[in-house]
């Protein structure tokens, strides 16, 4: 049964209407979302534990609570610390090129199953475990889930949105990834309180619940019409998926376009050295500095240890896990607008002024702990409530911008022909720089102090600068025309023009 509005066919859009079917096929598959949400939170909330450093990073623990002469911003400087977090992203790094081939040759769906059931394993082991070796074993498992998950879910989401909403079904993945995250912060709010000092055991088997729920769901799932298209030559398959998917019969013109689309992509033996044409040099470009720019706005700062920062500045244990749970609904709220109006202002204008209310926040929360909290001692209860004023503006602002649309303008750019090799490209870059700002973060926080959000700042003025200059609008350009958008802009034109 179709719900919502159609979408009337002119200026290169297709016939369709958001039907139900499409809506709870990607509710699903966008739980892939909040598996990671989930990851991001709990590591971020577990690692300001007591118990859980007691227990894996005994000097840690030592330095926070019987060192008095070491400085506010280095009591969690810790590689072994750093490594727990961002061993994950090594991991997804690696699986997100096996997770090109999968999703290539077997379908979207195989690959959003597989994430599940890795992410389900590396949950179980994580919460069992008795020593680091296990720790660090779960968190690898955890990282090929995310890999695979992050590789496919957007993709799936892409193809089979209808072209006028694709920006809110889009969207949808990182609205899951604030809800992983803010249901990361309250188990970790909760679990922090049980006395016998094993709540972060729960913390972490609590992954289990939204791998379970992804895993369960991966095998109801629909695969997309454009995978139909690309990986058999029963066309009328295919037909039947993309009527039940748009909601109407007249389905004839996208059909065509993706037969093309998948025709041409049936001559690529090896996407990744074709990706290296100069024809598809704005695509690799932007899989390359869209996932870069986006883990240098300082997300991590706040994503990974925004319990640890908390503590930094004076707030205790609990206050601060309390802090993250009134930044992850802030999160959470601002995806929520973004996905109202991404199709309608598009990706341009939600780019700038996001990028301008990150730089504003940056500024101010460096000036404030510049100014007020030293080496030692603490922030008052007065300037603290004003740094978690302006980390909400920021999350507000990344929430809105470049959280939801680093997913959704590379899933949304590449041709049938390379999508799965350029989405690979945007995944590794991603999770390359995570890890790279997830191991050095804490280091940086030491030697930098206050100065680590003015380092920040400056990477947004550059990424915003970035986005006006050299990033084409998408909004309501069908994902198979999309080649259009780089052949009028004033920069790429002279680029893609026929080899």
């Amino acid at each position: 049964m179709a719900v919502g509005m159609a979408i009337a066919s002119q200026g290169g859009e297709y016939n369709g209407r958001i039907t139900s079917f499409v809506v709870l096929s990607c509710m699903i598959a966008a739980i892939g979302g909040i598996i990671f949400g989930y990851d991001i939170g709990i590591s971020g909330g577990v690692t300001s534990m007591e118990p859980f450093l007691k227990k894996f990073f005994p000097g840690v623990y030592t330095k926070m609570k019987e060192d008095t002469k070491i400085s506010n911003y280095c009591k969690f400087d810790s590689q072994l610390l750093t490594l727990f977090t961002s061993s994950l992203y090594v991991a997804g790094f690696i699986a997100s090129f096996f997770a090109s081939s999968v999703t290539k040759a077997f379908g979207r769906k195989p690959s959003i199953l597989f994430g599940g059931v890795s992410f389900l394993a590396g949950s179980a082991l994580g919460g069992a475990a008795l020593n680091l070796y296990m720790l660090i074993l779960g968190r690898i498992l955890l990282g090929v889930g995310v890999g695979f998950a992050n590789q496919s879910v957007p993709l799936y989401l892409s193809e089979m949105a209808p072209t006028r909403h694709r920006g809110a079904i889009n969207n949808g993945f990182h609205f899951s990834v604030g809800i992983g995250v803010l249901f990361a912060n309250l188990i970790n709010y909760g679990s922090e309180k049980i006395k016998d000092g094993w709540g972060w055991r729960v913390s972490l088997a609590m992954a289990a619940v939204p791998a379970s729920i992804l895993t369960l769901g991966a095998v109801f799932l629909p695969e997309t019409p454009n995978s139909l298209i690309q990986r058999t030559i029963d066309h009328d398959k295919a037909k039947l998926m993309l009527q039940r998917v748009r909601g109407t019969e007249d389905v004839q013109a996208e059909l065509d376009d993706l037969i093309k689309a998948s025709e041409i992509s049936k001559t690529i033996d090896n996407p990744f050295e074709k990706i290296l044409r100069r024809k598809y040099r704005p695509q690799l470009v932007m899989a390359i500095a869209i996932p870069f720019f986006q883990q240098f706005t300082g997300i991590n700062v706040i994503g990974f240890y925004a319990p640890v920062l908390f503590r930094s500045i004076g707030l205790s244990e609990s206050t601060s896990l309390l802090a993250t749970v009134v930044t992850g609904l802030v999160g959470i709220s601002s995806t929520f607008i973004s996905m109202l109006i991404v199709d309608k202002l598009g990706r341009r204008v939600l780019f700038t002024v996001g990028g301008i209310q990150m730089l504003a926040s940056h500024v101010m929360v460096g000036s404030v702990m510049a100014a007020q909290l030293g080496d030692y001692g603490e922030l008052s209860k007065g300037c603290a409530f004003v740094v978690l004023i302006f980390i909400c503006i920021y999350t507000s602002g990344f929430s809105w911008s470049w959280g939801p649309l680093g997913f959704l303008v590379p899933s949304e750019i590449f041709p049938m022909e390379i999508r799965s090799a350029g989405q690979s490209i945007t995944v590794a870059v991603s999770f390359l720089f995570t890890f790279v700002v997830g191991q050095t973060l804490l280091a940086m926080l030491c030697h930098f102090k206050a100065g680590i959000f003015f380092f920040f700042g400056g990477w947004v003025a550059v990424m915003t600068g970035f986005v006006r200059l050299f990033l084409p609008e998408t909004k309501n350009v069908p994902i198979e025309l999309m080649d259009r958008v780089w052949r009028e802009h004033w920069f790429w034109k002279r680029i893609v023009k026929e080899e």
